[in-house]
C-alpha cells in the first residue's frame, strides 16, 4: 500500500518537496497530498500516514510572544499558514504520525511546544546561514551523540549543509521535550530538533538546513538517510 504523505504548501520553492520524492513517488510507494490554509480539511489530515511540515516566511512573532520589529522581518506574515500547520504538527503528534520539519517546519514545532525563536542571527552569523540572492549558503553541523540524527546519518556525526535562514531556535528557551541534535560548529547555532523523550512517540525530526534541494543530495547522508528513514517510520507505524 502507498505511503500517503501530506506536505504543507509553501509559497517558496514548493516544487522542490515534491520532487525530493520522485524516485518513490514514480515507484509508486508514495503517494504525496498538498495540504494547505483554507483548502484542506480534517479528513485530509487523517488521510496521511505521515507529514512534512515546509520551508518560507517567518513566523508570526505573535504566536511566540517575539518583539513586533526586527532585522529582515517580512512585508507579511503568513498567520493563517501559522496556524493551519501548528494543527498539522498536533494531529501528528495525538496520533503517533511520523513528521519532519524542514527549516520554518523546525522553528513551528518550536514556537507550538512553547519555545522562543531568535528572530535575526545578526550580521555576521547571517553571512554563514542567511540566503544570498538565490543561493544557498553552506556550512558544517556537528551531531549530537545518541541521538536520532546520529543514528541516521551513520557514522557522519559531521558534514556539510546548505542554509537560507536568518532566525533560529533559542537554546535557552526550548519548547517542552524537545532536544537540539545538531549545532552549527561555526556560529554554534542550533540545527536539529527532535523530542528529548521518545517513549510513545512517533518519528519526529527538524531540520535547519533544505534536504529538498541540497546538492548531491542522492549520497548526503543529511538528505538522503533522513528521507529514506522518514518513509521507513512511516511504514513501520502502520
Amino acid at each position: 500500500m502507498k505511503i500517503r504523505l501530506g506536505i504543507s504548501f509553501s509559497t517558496t520553492n514548493f516544487q522542490n518537496y515534491l520532487r525530493w520524492f520522485d524516485p518513490e513517488v514514480h515507484a509508486g510507494k508514495v503517494e504525496l497530498v498538498e495540504l494547505k490554509a483554507n483548502f484542506s480539511t480534517l479528513s485530509d489530515f487523517e488521510s496521511c500516514d505521515g507529514f512534512v511540515l515546509s520551508g518560507g516566511c517567518d513566523i508570526d512573532t505573535a504566536l511566540y510572544h517575539g518583539t513586533p520589529e526586527y532585522p529582515h522581518k517580512p512585508e507579511e506574515f503568513e498567520t493563517e499558514r501559522d496556524h493551519f500547520e501548528a494543527s498539522i504538527y498536533l494531529h501528528a503528534k495525538n496520533h503517533q504520525k511520523p513528521l519532519l520539519g524542514i527549516c520554518r517546519g523546525m522553528q513551528l514545532v518550536q514556537v507550538v511546544e512553547g519555545g522562543k525563536l531568535i528572530q535575526d542571527l545578526g550580521e555576521t552569523a547571517n553571512l554563514i546561514h542567511k540566503k544570498a540572492g538565490n543561493t544557498d549558503r553552506k556550512h558544517q553541523i556537528q551531531v549530537s551523540e545518541g541521538s536520532l540524527l546520529a543514528a541516521i546519518s551513520q557514522k557522519s556525526t559531521t558534514g556539510e549543509v546548505n542554509s537560507a535562514h536568518h532566525q533560529a531556535i533559542d537554546a535557552k528557551q526550548l519548547g517542552e521535550n524537545l532536544f537540539i541534535s545538531a549545532w552549527s560548529t561555526d556560529s554554534q547555532s542550533p540545527e536539529a530538533l527532535e523530542y528529548q523523550n521518545k517513549e510513545n512517540q512517533a518519528f519526529m525530526l527538524c531540520v535547519q538546513w533544505h534536504p529538498e534541494r541540497m546538492e548531491e543530495k542522492e549520497q548526503n547522508p543529511f538528505s538522503e538517510n533522513i528521507k529514506q528513514s522518514f518513509l521507513a517510520s512511516i511504514i513501520h507505524s502502520r
